[in-house]
């Protein structure tokens, strides 16, 4: 009984798809992730020179 119940269990498919979309989705959240690091560590680079721009012209009164 146990046997035919491993061998059934080998053979079936039908969660396959899903744990491949799980892994897709994995895979793009992952992506997503990271994108949005690196672009958050670029607008606070930006910020932070327009900062020092703003604070140099008022500081030398031009």
């Amino acid at each position: 009984m146990m046997k035919r119940f491993f061998v059934r269990l080998w053979k079936e498919e039908q969660g396959q798809d899903l744990v491949e979309y799980a892994l897709i989705v994995a895979a793009v959240g992952l992506a997503l992730i990271t994108t949005v690091n690196q672009l958050s560590q670029a607008v606070v680079s930006l910020y932070s020179s327009i900062t020092e721009g703003l604070t140099s012209i008022g500081a030398s009164g031009q």
